[in-house]
């Protein structure tokens, strides 16, 4: 592994660029500009965890803050559905990791590419009603080179399936072996004439660039990985960044705004340090990478005499157009242990329904994998068992039951598509306010029509699959009064050419401020189907790629 160089750079000296964030895209950057030389300080949040710090401890990783997404004490988070309520405060609504890496830490690595459609949308469906759809300013062609940049320098393993987009280079690991539950769905999806294929996971097969292939261990979603199997910019990129001798990664800050001069450039970043001392790096150019809630948040903080809307928002669309992704989840119980716990999350996935028939009367489309109901973990498991198939909640019955359900229950989930509305949005909350007195999030957020058509829609194939796999109970699933939270935050920066529309431009460069780059979930235009990080991770490669080039250019 690189070793770290150490290097930092003194506050009140101009850095080439402060990155804020250092999760899927921000790791990336920080890696690309530092190696070609920029000098990068990296402003993250969280702690820098290493392996060693990664167990099996559900309860502290879900219940003591250790390494939680969604809010954290003091941090408060708010939610309504529609902005005719008063949001109210939730335990979780915006969800994301807070250490280096971010939320790449401990997703479940699920890792598929975008396809042709998802970049034309618009054009190929037309107008979606009470939405602001709209095509990307750059293609699948585009950013094709950048995906398989992902595969070979993050690790990613796989195989081409039957629908998966056209690629230049295979994947550098081969898929993950199947394991028994997903041979029920493999099974039971040829039975209904689809084609499953095996599921591409940003976690590693076997050894790949100095790092060993997954153990199996069950402990991936919600983990961090013990052995740095999972491919995350954590493991993957920061140790790059810092051994360049180009690069500071200073952990522990909380950045509450960005500083720009009378011409409308920004000129430094703000924030408290770990002992709570309020400081200020100048820069040449920032890029936020916070994610896409915490982007536009920073954003709107910033508003100032010139950006009164919020930095970089005369278009209006800063936290507008949050897209969660859909979901849905059909649970079988079998009558022999099929032990769906065991490994990564999911080794196999149909695509066939990636593009809904427009006949159908609504906009969508996804995809269906198989899990463990409850990320395969024995503690999560255990509180839930007896609730789904309503079994017994306590005693001796309760402990048979749990120790039977656990290894003979299986999942199918659907993964789907959200559309972008206005009336979605993240904002800032007049009344709560966190520990620095930043405000709240807010979170407003309400599915539409044909989003909850299509989560339906995918239920209902779900439980098909199910029945086809012998499932001799089947408890089924999805948000049918709409969704309150997620981990997939995306939308609320996007990218377009139009300054009236969008945020940032093609190479992720704000429309109003040249200095100013953006580059996380906020700054997709459609929300795909349901596995985003990939796609982030490809333009964290090609927005870095513009920005060193623009640099080079002295067009910064």
């Amino acid at each position: 592994m690189a070793q770290a160089l150490t290097v930092t750079f003194p506050e009140r000296d101009e850095v080439d660029f402060v990155i804020v964030g250092s999760g899927s895209a921000g790791g990336i950057i920080a890696k690309e500009l530092s190696a070609a030389g920029h000098s990068v300080v990296v402003l993250e949040q969280g702690p820098h965890l290493q392996a060693s710090d990664f167990t099996h401890d559900e309860w502290g990783i879900d219940h003591n803050y250790d390494m939680k997404w969604s809010t954290r004490q003091g941090y408060p988070q708010t939610f309504r559905k529609s902005e005719n309520e008063e949001a109210e405060l939730r335990d979780s609504v915006c969800g994301y990791a807070h250490n280096v890496g971010g939320s790449s830490v401990h997703f479940s690595g699920n890792f598929w590419r975008f396809r042709p459609i998802d970049f034309m949308e618009a054009t190929v469906r037309g107008t979606v009603g009470g939405t602001n759809f709209a095509d990307w300013p750059i293609s699948y062609e585009d950013l094709e080179p950048y995906y398989t940049k992902v595969d070979w320098e993050i690790g990613v393993s796989g195989l081409q399936g039957p629908w998966d987009p056209p690629r230049s280079r295979e994947y550098p690991c081969p898929p993950m072996p199947i394991k028994g539950s997903d041979v029920l769905l493999e099974r039971a999806a040829k039975q209904l004439g689809l084609t499953p294929y095996p599921a591409p996971v940003a976690i590693l097969s076997q050894p790949f660039n100095g790092r060993p292939g997954c153990i199996h261990c069950g402990f991936c979603n919600g983990f961090g990985c013990e052995v740095n199997a999972k491919s995350s910019s954590m493991i993957a990129m920061i140790p790059l960044a810092l051994a360049s001798g180009n690069c500071e990664l200073r952990t522990g800050c909380t950045v509450s705004r960005v500083h720009t001069n009378a011409a409308g450039r920004v000129t430094e970043v703000v924030y408290w340090d770990e002992e709570s001392v309020e400081r200020a790096q100048r820069a040449k150019a920032v890029i936020l990478c916070a994610n896409g809630a915490e982007t536009p948040r920073l954003l709107l903080m910033s508003e100032s005499a010139l950006f009164s809307d919020g930095l970089a928002n005369t278009s209006g669309f800063v936290g507008q157009n949050l897209m969660f992704n859909g979901h849905s989840s059909v649970t079988g119980l079998f009558g022999a242990p099929v032990n769906a716990w065991k490994s990564v999350p999911t080794t196999r996935v149909v695509h066939d329904f990636y593009e809904l028939d427009p006949n159908l009367g609504f906009y969508g489309g996804g995809g269906i994998d198989g899990r463990h109901p409850t990320r395969g973990v024995p503690l999560g498991f255990g509180l839930v068992s007896g609730q789904v198939f309503d079994g017994p909640s306590w005693g001796v019955g309760y402990k048979n039951n749990l120790a039977y359900e656990f290894s003979h229950v299986a999942a199918f989930n659907g993964h789907t598509t959200s559309l972008p509305q206005g009336s979605n949005n993240v904002t800032l909350d007049p009344t709560y306010k966190d520990k620095f007195g930043r405000p709240a999030i807010r979170c407003t957020y309400m599915d539409h029509e044909d989003d909850l058509a299509t989560m339906r829609w995918f239920l209902n194939k779900s439980t098909e699959l199910m029945e086809a796999a012998g499932a001799v109970k089947i408890a089924a699933t999805y948000p049918e009064t709409g969704q309150e939270g997620s981990s997939h935050l995306l939308g609320t920066c996007r990218m377009g050419d139009d300054p009236n529309t969008s945020v940032i431009d093609s190479n992720n460069r704000s429309h109003d401020v040249p200095n100013l780059f953006m580059c996380d979930g906020s700054t997709l235009v459609t929300s795909g189907r349901g596995q985003p990080t990939m796609t982030i991770m490809a333009l964290a490669f090609r927005a870095a790629e513009m920005i060193n080039n623009a640099a080079r250019r002295n067009e910064i």
